[in-house]
């Protein structure tokens, strides 16, 4: 667990950095009901302990051509540290790689991968199948965004 205390108001504090992170100061205090100097302390807390890993712009996939979001399934009957080390470096080195993670249960990694099409999907697959030997790799391509957010619930 974490030994990072938040009170209420850092709570307020990384709720409303979650929405804009742009969000000035001044206003960001008048939110959370402070003054400007002790909430600037605040923020730069929660940054010193890790708590705000960092800030960043997020993009419309759409409007950038990279409508087709895939999660491939992957197992694999190697699970010694250097197999692992290799396939970790060579998935996660491939930019259409937005979220890589280890699993329990029959699957042994999912990967969300964005890409524009089933033919860049094809190429992107043949780069990942190239990484280290693979079992099983299975895709399932998203046919609705419901929901999307990058929030933590606090």
């Amino acid at each position: 667990m974490s030994d990072v205390l938040l009170d209420p108001i850092d709570r307020r504090i990384l709720r409303e950095l979650q929405a804009d992170a742009t969000i000035p100061v001044a206003e960001l205090a008048e939110r959370v009901g402070l003054s400007q100097t002790p909430c600037w302390k605040r923020v730069k807390r929660l940054t010193d302990e890790g708590v705000i890993e960092r800030r960043v712009a997020l993009l419309a996939r759409e409007k950038l051509d990279l409508g087709l979001v895939v999660f491939v399934s992957i197992k694999t009957s190697h699970h010694d540290e250097t197999w692992i080390a290799a396939f970790a470096k060579g998935a996660a080195a491939l930019p259409e790689v937005v979220e890589f993670y280890r699993m329990a249960g029959e699957t042994d990694y999912l990967l969300k991968v964005v890409v524009s099409d089933i033919a860049a999907y094809d190429r992107f697959y043949k780069r990942l199948i190239a990484t280290a030997p693979l079992n099983d790799v299975s895709s399932a391509f998203a046919m609705e965004q419901i929901k999307f957010t990058t929030a933590l619930p606090l």
